[in-house]
């Protein structure tokens, strides 16, 4: 059986497979590295002065880890620099935040080469890649450059931005071409899968074939969706671990008899919180009976926190949750709580638990797994309600959550609203549905529909090649 290299920026397989902290993700590939054999590769998080390309390799729980360390110039330049303030704005269509600096891209072609340098040794010819998100995309033409000719996927974990967005990016006609070197793109959702198709047809003149492939630049490649989802037994474990109970019973207590909205976010531009924030308070202004019986709990672990454009952010939510909180705020009740730190799987399984509303708002998303994760912790028997952006990936799923607009504070009032009084009966309809869904798709199908994927792409590539030589060869013998 063919081995499967993982490439991601990161590399966070877990050393403990039963660690509760460990996310849905990391486990997932983990378990999928473990079943097809081979090793997971990417940056080690370190900087060394100069970069010499030594591999640092080591044993995970059975999971093969080889990471390289980089120079600072590489994580200013391609890091920092390319991967978050370039791309990754620009992908959440915030063109205005978006920094097109020459540096940042050569800085972000030199570093992509340097992986591929690196791990083109420890390729063996039969491998299958699997490369991950935005950081990576020119690495399968440096491979192919480097004479690698193995399968190589790659997985969007972001959205894909719009075309009349994309061309304001100097030279994205090259990182588009680039993607043409892997044999299998995936994205999180058909309405990303097709506006790369959209930018494809208009910029580079292509052609989109029935059944997902796209051709352009002289060559084609395969398209396909593939939404993921979270590890939904791992996550039932730990909301009914001993943590996990621990967490719900202390946050009922400290409720009070007060229902609870949670919302979990690490510090992004891109999750709306200020929108949220914002709406919330239209939902205190408009519900002055409901004062007092109900309060939000935000969580917000503190993220590239070196970046200027976050360090903002940070300022404008402690601002204005600490000017929410003075105007509405009694003797016993504070309507939000603001919290600056990460929690473990298992605390916050027990947290979503608790929470009556489960308020997933982002600008804009490629999946939000909060959104399963919350519908994956609730009691069956008494379950709370989902509110969910329209403009996440995971509402082209989810279709039986609250659906709203975040820019408007006016609609995630009466959102919030509904969601406190809606009955019983509904909620525990609208929970079986969104359960099903969660259930259905899975990290583990996530992980096995690509791999399969890629996998029988390649079986039918052998056997057009296999058809091919016998058709020369009677060919030949016509002749």
């Amino acid at each position: 059986m063919s081995r499967l290299i993982v490439v991601s920026n990161r590399v966070s397989a877990p050393k403990d497979p039963a660690a509760g902290s460990a996310g849905g993700l990391a486990m997932a590939l983990s378990a999928a590295l473990r079943n097809y054999d081979g090793l997971w590769f990417g940056w080690s998080g370190e900087t060394v002065e100069h970069f010499t390309g030594e591999l640092k390799t080591e044993d995970r729980a059975g999971v093969t880890v080889a990471t390289v360390d980089l120079e600072p110039q590489d994580v200013d330049e391609y890091y920092n620099g390319y991967a978050n303030k370039t791309l990754w704005p620009l992908f959440h269509h915030r063109i205005d935040l978006t920094a097109y600096e020459r540096s940042y891209g050569e800085g972000y072609e030199r570093t992509n080469r340097r992986f591929a340098e690196v791990l083109q040794p420890l390729l063996q010819p039969d491998d299958v890649i699997w490369i991950h998100d935005y950081h990576m995309i020119p690495m399968a033409r440096d491979l192919r450059r480097l004479g690698v000719k193995n399968r190589i996927g790659f997985f969007l974990h972001t959205p894909w931005p719009a075309r009349q967005l994309l061309v304001t990016l100097p030279h994205h006609r090259r990182l588009v071409k680039s993607m043409f070197h892997f044999d299998l793109l995936g994205f999180q959702t058909r309405e990303w899968m097709e506006l790369f198709q959209r930018y494809v047809e208009v910029e580079a003149k292509g052609v989109v074939r029935p059944g997902g492939r796209v051709e352009a630049f002289d060559r084609s490649v395969q398209l396909g969706v593939f939404p993921i989802g979270i590890d939904v037994d791992g996550f039932l474990a730990a909301r009914d671990s001993l943590l996990g109970q621990k967490t719900y019973d202390r946050i009922a207590a400290s409720a009070a008899f007060r229902s609870m909205i949670v919302g979990v976010d690490r510090l992004d531009y891109s999750k709306g919180l200020e929108q949220r924030l914002l709406g919330y308070e239209q939902f205190l202004e408009d519900n002055p009976s409901m004062r007092g019986d109900v309060f939000l709990l935000q969580v917000t672990p503190i993220s590239r926190d070196d970046v200027d454009t976050y360090q903002d952010i940070r300022a404008r939510l402690d601002a204005l949750a600490g000017r929410i909180n003075g105007a509405y705020a009694d003797m016993d009740w504070q309507p939000i709580r603001y919290l600056n730190r990460t929690f473990r799987r298992d605390q916050l399984a027990g947290i979503y638990r608790a929470a009556r509303v489960g308020l997933v708002t982002p600008l804009r998303d490629g999946m939000n797994l909060v959104a399963k994760e919350y519908v994956a912790a609730q009691d069956p028997e008494d379950p709370g309600v989902l509110i969910l952006s329209r403009f996440a990936g995971a509402a082209e799923q989810m279709g039986e959550a609250l659906l709203v607009n975040p820019f408007s504070r006016e609609e995630l009032s009466d959102a919030i609203r509904k969601a406190l009084t809606m009955p019983l009966e509904e909620r525990i309809r609208k929970w079986k549905a969104l359960m099903q869904v969660v259930r259905e798709t899975d990290v583990a199908h996530w992980r096995d529909q690509f791999v399969r994927a890629l996998l029988g792409e390649l079986t039918l590539r052998r056997n057009a090649l296999i058809c091919a030589v016998r058709q020369g060869g009677n060919a030949t013998n016509a002749s």
